[in-house]
């Protein structure tokens, strides 16, 4: 039984959803449809591109993703098909699958497709899907496209004793997700002290927690999450909107020379 992931930034309540899923029965009335997110807001490529790197990679190879976020094509932004790490993911070429993917991809397709005035995306995406799902060759679909956008993702920059990351996500509970990874801060740190400036110096911690309830509530902390990444969060609170965090807020780690016991 074929899966159906949908990803965009179509909102919940439009018909656009309900359209695309209805074209996907039914050309492919066995496809079992999920729904990852249609909360990404509007023409957001960056955080779309964070749900679906850490989602896509829980799901059985040959799963088909379906990513509609700003997904109105263009000549220099067509629509395309990928294959990598034994999935698909369908959208347009707009660089959020290339920062969505954690490989490079096996084959890109730009897909033929009829322009139809304002919502294009309906029958590509849905033809497309049901024509994977039913486990039709990829080539199919289109034309190679060796032009795929290539979108850089913000790194960290550090040295010898401190990290320089940013917010890169915010999620529903308002903890403030960072790109300073485990494998990062583990490399630099090398088990020293450090402190942790959230934004400035008046917001500073000192350790990384092991669960959110490690701490009372209200209280300010810091937790490597379920993908690996420093975040920030406050127990029983809402840490961006309290401390004014946004995606491109500060988060600086300075180590010292002393070592943890």
């Amino acid at each position: 039984m074929a899966i159906v992931t949908l990803t965009t930034d179509w909102g919940k309540m439009d018909y656009y959803v309900g359209a695309l899923k209805g074209q996907l029965l039914s050309m492919c009335p066995t496809a079992t449809l999920v729904d990852i997110s249609h909360d990404i807001s509007a023409f957001n490529v960056q955080q779309a591109a964070f749900v679906i790197r850490n989602s896509y990679r829980h799901f059985p190879d040959g799963t088909v993703h379906i990513v509609g976020v700003n997904s109105e094509p263009s000549p220099k932004n067509p629509f395309i098909a990928i294959e990598a790490d034994g999935q698909f993911f369908l959208g347009t070429d707009n660089g959020v699958l290339s920062l969505a993917l954690r490989s490079t991809p096996t084959k890109v397709i730009k897909l033929h497709y009829e322009p139809i005035s304002g919502f294009s995306a309906l029958y590509t995406f849905a033809l497309s899907a049901a024509h994977l799902a039913e486990g039709k060759p990829l080539e199919e679909l289109g034309q190679l496209y060796p032009e795929f956008s290539q979108m850089v993702p913000i790194r960290a920059a550090y040295d010898d004793s401190i990290i320089n990351g940013t917010i890169i996500y915010i999620d529903s509970f308002q903890n403030a997700i960072s790109n300073i990874s485990t494998d990062l801060f583990e490399r630099v740190g090398q088990s020293r002290s450090f402190e942790i400036l959230v934004q400035s110096n008046h917001n500073k911690l000192t350790k990384i927690s092991n669960t959110y309830n490690g701490t009372d509530p209200g209280n300010l902390l810091a937790i490597f999450n379920s993908v690996g990444l420093l975040e920030i969060a406050i127990f029983h609170g809402q840490a961006a909107e309290l401390l004014g965090l946004s995606v491109g807020s500060a988060v600086r780690v300075k180590f010292y020379n002393n070592v943890i016991n």
